[in-house]
């Protein structure tokens, strides 16, 4: 099918189905264009919380559709590719949490979301780039174990010197791939371009950051800014909404990996596959799921 007829099938078949369509502001423009809500990990996780529908597709990768259905345990999470996955949420390992614990008293697991649910059912509360500094600070114990993350970790770490953080090997390739010479490049190039970075970048990136924020607080500052032109250290899909937002203003992007390839599975077809053959279903165990959801309802809490 073509683009316009794929879109008028999902649509039918959304509307049929009474389904809800979420996706990340890092998947494809097309898909972002046709969902029903896009946003950030926590923006999401919120409003599938919140959504009536009980058929709920995720664009995105899978820990987003883990942590939907892990809130949701009676609705039907579907993911439009099953190979969408995080390289990120699988760089701890269960025997690792378990070991710091051991060895460690008033100790929080801080559990980025971006982890398998496994993960999330050994840790105390999950948080988001968006709301991890927060979480952090609203937490009573003296020591955090931040994972999988260590460089959102270290980022949160610099503005609680109070707590004690240990930190895990975890990274983002595609962030780790903005090198702080890749930015200063840019700088150099552009030295009217206010640098927009994420905080899962390395501390050396992250220093030269004009803003440091979520993908959300990216697109909020890149949009209040009176500045014309940008550099922005995130994954490209970011620029949908970017420009969506600013269709005036510039976005320069940097890395050597700038797209997120799992990201980039969801497409228009996969999408509509989904829809089509209800297929790819979300399971986990449920006493994974119970788990888990206790470090999700956690993070809403504590980011209140």
């Amino acid at each position: 099918m073509k683009k316009q007829e794929l879109i008028q099938a999902i649509q039918t078949l959304k509307k049929e189905k009474d389904a809800i369509i979420l996706a990340h502001y890092y998947t494809d423009g097309d898909v972002q264009e046709i969902a029903d809500y896009v946003g950030d990990s926590y923006y999401l996780s919120k409003i599938a919380k919140e959504a009536p529908q009980q058929l709920i597709v995720f664009c995105g990768v899978l820990f987003m559709g883990e942590s939907a259905k892990i809130l949701n345990p009676d609705k039907k999470v579907l993911m439009p590719d099953p190979k969408a996955d995080c390289p990120m949420a699988h760089m701890v390992t269960l025997e690792e949490i378990k070991r710091v614990r051991a060895e460690h008293e008033d100790l929080a697991v801080v559990c980025y979301i971006n982890s398998t649910a496994e993960i999330k059912a050994l840790s105390d509360v999950c948080v988001t780039s968006a709301n991890a500094l927060k979480i952090v600070k609203n937490i009573e114990a003296s020591k955090i174990f931040f994972i999988p993350d260590e460089n959102l970790g270290s980022y949160v770490a610099q503005q609680v010197p109070e707590k004690e953080f240990i930190f895990n090997k975890g990274f983002c390739p595609i962030h780790k791939s903005m090198s702080k010479e890749l930015v200063q490049e840019a700088k150099a190039q552009y030295p009217e371009a206010e640098i927009l970075i994420h905080p899962e970048c390395t501390p050396d990136v992250v220093a030269l950051g004009d803003y440091v924020g979520s993908t959300s607080g990216i697109i909020e500052y890149a949009t209040k800014s009176n500045k014309e032109e940008f550099i922005v250290c995130t994954e490209i899909g970011i620029e949908y909404a970017l420009k969506q937002n600013n269709p005036h203003k510039v976005f320069r992007f940097v890395g050597e990996m700038k797209a997120c390839v799992s990201m980039k599975c969801v497409s228009l077809e996969t999408l509509y596959e989904t829809l089509k053959n209800e297929q790819y279903e979300i399971t986990l165990d449920e006493d994974v799921m119970k788990k888990a959801e206790h470090a999700l309802l956690e993070m809403h809490r504590l980011a209140q």
